[in-house]
């Protein structure tokens, strides 16, 4: 394991409320789901952890905003 446990312990954390508590659903959500099915919660949970560390990655370098669905990025580009 590398990097720093507190951001490593915030995203699991963070990751943990959106799969298991936020009501929306979004396309983390779904891949987690799925991943939950084959191979069990905690699996699930640290993969939509690294999923989230991806994405807020992608963001920071391209700098652009989070959107929440695919309908919404879709307005965003039109």
């Amino acid at each position: 394991m590398t990097g720093d446990t507190e951001a490593r312990a915030a995203l699991f954390e963070a990751a943990h409320v959106m799969a298991h508590r936020v009501k929306i659903w979004s396309g983390l959500k779904a891949s987690a789901t799925k991943v939950a099915q084959r191979q069990g919660n905690e699996r699930a949970t640290v993969a939509l952890a690294r999923n989230m560390a991806v994405v807020m990655n992608r963001m920071w370098v391209n700098g652009t905003t989070f959107r929440f669905s695919a309908d919404e990025a879709a307005a965003v580009a039109a």
